[in-house]
């Protein structure tokens, strides 16, 4: 437990950012999720809508300073980088040669 007038101030302090936080930081959890799963069942027009706002979510909260900045590129280049895998057209099967 704290000691001092000053760290039991701190710790109420950081109580209400926490709480502040909170909403912000489901909703960004919730809407890379919920773009994923649009991804992983081939709903991929939905899918892009979804991470337009997961993406602007993101953004917001790193200029809330509730993520880093460098946390929210690193999450928006994943699910880009998933969204244009899932949208990539299938590479074709190389051709067997056959021994004769």
């Amino acid at each position: 437990m704290a000691n001092t007038k000053s760290a039991r101030k701190q710790i109420r302090v950081a109580q209400r950012k926490q709480l502040y936080n909170k909403g912000p930081r489901h909703l960004v959890k919730t809407r890379i999720s919920k773009t994923e799963k649009l991804i992983a069942a081939g709903d991929l027009e939905a899918a892009k809508k979804e991470a337009v706002e997961a993406i602007s979510t993101l953004d917001k909260a790193a200029k809330k300073g509730i993520v880093h900045p460098n946390n929210a590129a690193r999450r928006k280049a994943r699910l880009v980088k998933k969204l244009n895998a899932a949208q990539a057209p299938a590479p074709p099967a190389p051709e067997s040669k056959a021994t004769g």
